[in-house]
């Protein structure tokens, strides 16, 4: 998992919940890096998982919460670090169903070693779109507020459902209709 991901998430849990938490996180878990990380490096999808299971210890926020709140901070660095590439698009269903075919080739180029989830568009119309979720982190609830965000963005609202395909969250359908 590249290390933007890592440095992000701390900057957001010192944010919210103050250094002692990110001390008291990293120093519970078992972390092969120590807890150092640097938006280039790769570590291990592991350390997240302990990083976000004690954070959720610790605050009593679920798991997937924390993942929503993460990705909504997440989003607003792509704005500030990549805008035109959000700049390339006019409407929040016309960005969803490129995540694939676009933003993920754009991901791949700055991070070449990037393990990205798929996202395999089944129905799409104007206002609507059904895409598939795969990936084996089952990191859904990151892209569902990816996905909030991104109608933010465009000054639009949505209703979107999550429907699990498999149980464990590798593979998940979105249902998007715009409002």
């Amino acid at each position: 998992m590249k290390g933007i991901v890592f440095t992000e998430f701390l900057d957001l849990v010192e944010e919210k919940f103050g250094l002692e938490m990110v001390d008291k996180i990293i120093s519970s878990s078992k972390l092969e890096s120590d807890g150092v990380y640097t938006s280039v490096g790769t570590y291990s999808f592991s350390e997240m998982l302990q990083l976000l299971q004690h954070l959720s210890n610790n605050t009593g926020i679920s798991i997937d919460n924390l993942l929503l709140v993460y990705a909504e901070h997440f989003f607003s660095v792509i704005e500030k670090s990549y805008p035109g590439l959000l700049e390339t698009y006019n409407d929040p269903i016309e960005m969803l169903s490129s995540i694939e075919n676009h933003i993920h080739i754009e991901v791949q180029k700055i991070y070449p070693d990037a393990e990205l989830p798929t996202f395999e568009v089944i129905e799409k119309t104007d206002n609507s779109l059904i895409m598939d979720y795969n990936s084996s982190r089952a990191m859904h609830h990151f892209g569902l507020g990816l996905m909030n965000k991104t109608f933010e963005h465009f000054n639009s609202t949505a209703t979107i459902q999550l429907e699990k395909i498999k149980e464990d969250g590798t593979k998940v359908r979105f249902i998007i209709n715009k409002d």
